[in-house]
C-alpha cells in the first residue's frame, strides 16, 4: 500500500433512503482520495465497517427498526470498530437530540444536507483522526513488540554469561565495541610482549584474552544474523571445502557418530565466503552432535539444484548448489521449528549455547543471495538445505595469508586510527617488532603526511572516521603519490564504505576488528612481501 492509499478516507453510509448515496457521493467530490460503501440495512453496520476497513461510517438518525443511536451502540460495543468515527446525519436541529447522540458515542452531527465543503472538511477530518490513531496503535504494538524482543535478548545474554551490550550492536555500535575489545586485548597483547610476567601472570592474560574472543565472536555472529558482515566472496567449488572439513567434523562428533559425505559428480561453483561458509557449516555440526547426544548418523550432501528438480516453496526457480547437514538427533517440534532462526532463541540449558548458530546461518546465507530451509519432526532428526546460487565462473585460488608466530621488520608503517587508546595499543605493538611507525588521527592529517613525501612501505588504516577526508579517499591518495605502498584497512563495521551490499571486492584487504598481534604481523608481512615480489 502506498502513502496516498493509506490516506484515504474509506466511507460506509448506512441510510435507508437510496437517494442519499446519489448525494453524499455528490458532496464527496471536492474530496482528494477516498472509497464510498452504501447500505440499506443498519443491521450491516458492524460488518461492513470491518470489511471495508472503514475510517469513517456516516449513518441516517431516523430509520425503521434500528435506528442511528443503535448502529452508533452497535460500533462502539464490537473491539474491531469501537473507535472508527461516527457522524449522524439527521433533519432535527434539536439540541438534546444531538446530546444524546454524542452520549451514545457518536463524534459528529450533521443536519441533512449539508454544505459539500463541509461534509469534505468533516470526513477528511475524522477519517484522518482514526488513520492517526490506527497508525499510533500500530507504532505501539511494534514498540511493546521491540521491547519483549530487547527484554528476551537481555535474558539471554544473561543466563549466558555473556555481555549484555552485544544484544542492541547495530552497525556503529558494532564498531565502538570492537574497537573496546580491540583496545583490551591489544594491549594484553602488548602486555605478553612486552611485560616480563611470570607464569601466573600469564595465565591471568591468557584467561582474559579468551574473554576478548568469546565476545568478538558473539559480535560476528549478530553482524551475519543481521547481514552485516563484511564478506570476502569468491568463487569456489564447495565440494573441495567439504573434503578439506571432513577430518574435522568427525573430530567435532566424536567417535560414536557416524559422518556420511556425499558429493554428487559435476557439482557446480558459487560466490560465496569460503571462511564465513566453513563457519555456518562447523555450526550446524555442532547443533547436529548436540541433538544426537553424541551418536547418530550426521550426513552433509552437496548437489546441483535447479528448475529441473525439486526446489521447495521457499526458493525461488534458479540454478543452485546445494548443501545440506542433516542429523538423526531428536528433532524440533514444531513450536521450536517456528522459532529457530531467532537470535537469542535456543532450547539447551542455560550456559551451554547462545541461540546464535542457526540465526548466523541464516543471515550469512541470505547475505550470500542463497535460500536456507530448515526441516525437523520430533524423533526423526533435523534437515538444513542451503541453496547458493551457481555461478558459471571457474573457481579461484584463493590466496591465504600464512599464519607464523610474530615476525616483524624495519619497514615504515603509517597507523591511521582516531580512536586514540586503539592507536596507541596498536603502535606499541607495531614498535615492538621493530617497525618504525608513524601515527595520524584521523585521514586528513595522514594524507599530509603522505604528501609530505616521507617513505611508508603500508598504511593501516581504519575505515571509519571523522572528518572530511575519507579512508577512501587517503587509499586514492595513497595510490596516487606511493603507488607502490600497502594498504590495509581495518573495521569493526565496514558495510557501505569498502563493501557492496556486504560484499567486499577481492582486491580489498581488511583486517576485522579485533585482530590478533599474530594475524596483524602475518598480514602485514604477507603485504610486504607482495611489495617486494612487485617490485623485481
Amino acid at each position: 500500500m502506498n502513502q496516498e492509499d493509506s490516506n484515504a478516507c474509506s466511507v460506509l453510509l448506512i441510510d435507508d433512503e437510496p437517494f442519499a448515496e446519489d448525494i453524499i457521493s455528490h458532496g464527496m467530490k471536492g474530496c482528494a482520495s477516498y472509497a464510498l460503501r452504501y447500505a440499506r440495512d443498519p443491521g450491516m453496520a458492524v460488518e461492513l465497517a470491518k470489511e471495508i476497513n472503514a475510517t469513517v461510517v456516516l449513518v441516517d438518525l431516523r430509520m425503521p427498526e434500528i435506528d442511528g443511536f443503535e448502529v452508533t451502540r452497535r460500533l462502539r460495543a464490537d473491539k474491531d470498530t469501537e473507535h472508527i468515527p461516527v457522524v449522524l446525519l439527521s433533519s432535527e436541529e434539536d439540541p438534546e437530540i444531538k446530546a444524546k447522540a454524542f452520549a451514545m458515542g457518536a463524534n459528529d452531527y450533521l443536519v441533512k444536507w449539508p454544505d459539500p465543503r463541509e461534509l469534505v472538511a468533516r470526513v477528511r477530518y475524522h477519517s484522518d483522526a482514526c488513520i492517526a490513531r490506527r497508525q499510533r496503535d500500530a507504532a505501539f504494538v511494534s514498540l511493546r513488540h521491540s521491547q519483549e524482543q530487547l527484554a528476551a535478548s537481555q535474558s539471554a545474554l544473561h543466563q549466558a554469561q555473556k555481555m549484555e551490550a552485544i544484544g542492541q550492536l547495530t552497525g556503529g555500535v558494532a564498531h565502538d565495541f570492537n574497537n573496546v575489545l580491540q583496545i583490551i586485548g591489544g594491549n594484553l597483547q602488548l602486555l605478553k610482549l612486552v611485560g616480563n610476567l611470570n607464569d601466573a601472570g600469564k595465565a591471568r592474560v591468557d584467561m582474559a584474552l579468551a574473554g576478548v574472543e568469546r565476545g568478538a565472536k558473539l559480535s560476528s555472529h549478530l553482524l551475519a544474523f543481521a547481514r552485516r558482515q563484511p564478506l570476502q566472496a569468491v568463487v569456489i567449488n564447495p565440494g573441495h571445502l567439504l573434503r578439506e572439513m571432513d577430518d574435522m567434523m568427525r573430530r567435532v562428533l566424536g567417535p560414536r557418530a557416524r559422518v556420511v559425505t556425499e558429493i554428487a559428480a559435476g557439482l557446480g561453483s558459487t560466490l560465496v565466503d569460503p571462511n564465513q561458509l566453513n563457519n555456518v557449516l562447523l555450526n550446524l555440526a555442532i547443533n547436529a552432535r548436540d541433538a544426537m547426544a553424541g551418536g547418530g548418523t550426521l550426513t552433509i550432501r552437496a548437489a546441483n539444484a535447479g528448475p529441473d528438480s525439486f526446489l521447495p516453496t521457499e526458493v525461488p526457480r534458479g540454478h543452485y548448489v546445494l548443501i545440506e547437514v542433516a542429523d538423526t538427533g531428536k528433532g524440533m517440534t514444531p513450536e521450536v521449528l517456528e522459532r529457530a532462526f531467532e537470535p537469542f532463541f535456543t532450547t539447551k540449558p542455560t550456559g551451554q549455547g547462545t541461540g546464535l548458530g542457526l540465526s548466523m546461518a541464516y543471515g550469512f546465507v541470505k547475505q550470500s543471495g542463497g535460500e536456507i530451509v530448515l526441516k525437523s519432526e520430533p524423533g526423526k532428526g533435523t534437515s538444513v538445505r542451503i541453496y547458493l546460487p551457481r555461478s558459471e565462473a571457474e573457481p579461484q585460488h584463493v590466496e591465504q595469508a600464512p599464519t607464523a608466530p610474530l615476525l616483524g621488520g624495519v619497514e615504515t608503517i603509517l597507523v591511521v586510527e582516531d580512536e586514540e587508546d586503539v592507536r596507541s595499543t596498536t603502535c606499541g605493538i607495531l614498535s615492538a617488532l621493530g617497525y618504525r611507525v608513524l601515527e595520524a588521527p584521523d585521514a586528513a592529517k595522514a594524507v599530509e603526511i603522505v604528501q609530505s613525501g616521507q617513505h611508508i612501505d603500508l598504511v593501516f588504516t581504519d575505515v571509519i572516521m571523522p572528518g572530511p577526508v575519507s579512508s577512501l579517499q587517503l587509499g586514492e591518495a595513497v595510490r596516487a603519490r606511493l603507488p607502490q605502498a600497502q594498504i590495509l584497512y581495518t573495521s569493526g563495521y565496514a558495510e557501505g564504505v569498502l563493501a557492496h551490499e556486504g560484499k567486499l571486492e577481492a582486491s580489498v584487504n581488511l583486517l576485522q576488528k579485533p585482530y590478533h598481534p599474530d594475524a596483524l604481523s602475518a598480514r602485514i608481512r604477507h603485504l610486504l612481501r607482495r611489495r617486494q615480489s612487485a617490485m623485481i
